[in-house]
């Protein structure tokens, strides 16, 4: 045997690492339910902090809305849905955040000049959110607008995207009828976009289904300033 042989033969065996400890399942249960919680109260915290900042951006987007779907008003006032009609004041006790809301807006004479209403249905792939005006003497639309929609990309967004399609809102009659293709042959159609029939149908149904359900309550509110 050579001295090398010798040396490497000879050589001690590292010994193996040690096991580590086993990890209680209680424990380790309860390291993440504590995780959890800690996580699950941040998260309320930073919904808390910012749901102002929320709620306040959505109340601007929505004033801009009214105004452009009235035709700038010079003023507009808030109306609630209270018992089957509309309303300036909520019941006592009520939060106004819950209860439908119809807009009424006011030229610089202080006349009327419509009424805007928010509604939404189910379009090809979420709710389809879209504010209208609306003049209950004539029954012609003011203007259209989607305030929230998840349609696809390049296809069903062109209902908020494409302006040949919200324009034709503007001067149309209720209640409205969708088209494929073609020109209108009349006030009430309104032609769909192609490809994306199924959202455009979607908005023809949530402005027709407003109107009949808010349509009375526009016409019987009352000319003068009363809740």
């Amino acid at each position: 045997m050579t001295g090398a042989e010798g040396q490497s033969g000879g050589a001690a065996v590292p010994a193996a690492p040690p096991a580590p400890d086993e990890v209680k399942t209680s424990r380790l249960l309860g390291t993440l339910g504590v995780g959890g919680a800690v996580a699950g109260v941040l998260l309320v915290i930073a919904f808390g902090l910012t749901l102002p900042t929320i709620e306040a951006n959505k109340a601007r987007e929505l004033e801009v809305a009214v105004k452009e779907v009235l035709k700038a008003p010079a003023r507009y006032e808030t109306l609630y849905v209270v018992g089957g009609a509309l309303a300036r004041k909520v019941p006592d006790g009520t939060d106004p955040k819950k209860i439908e809301r119809v807009f009424l807006g006011y030229g610089t004479d202080n006349q009327r000049v419509g009424f805007a209403m928010v509604s939404a249905e189910a379009g090809f792939q979420d709710l389809v959110k879209v504010i209208f005006g609306y003049d209950p003497k004539t029954k012609q639309l003011l203007g259209m607008k989607v305030l929230e929609s998840k349609e696809t990309p390049g296809l069903g967004d062109k209902i908020e995207k494409d302006q040949a399609f919200v324009s034709q809102f503007a001067g149309a009659q209720a209640p409205l009828v969708g088209i494929k293709t073609g020109k209108r042959s009349n006030p009430r159609e309104v032609v769909m976009i192609t490809g994306a029939t199924i959202s455009s149908k979607a908005v023809i149904r949530i402005i027709n289904s407003a109107l009949k359900r808010l349509g009375p309550l526009v016409d019987a509110y009352p000319q003068e300033d009363k809740g």
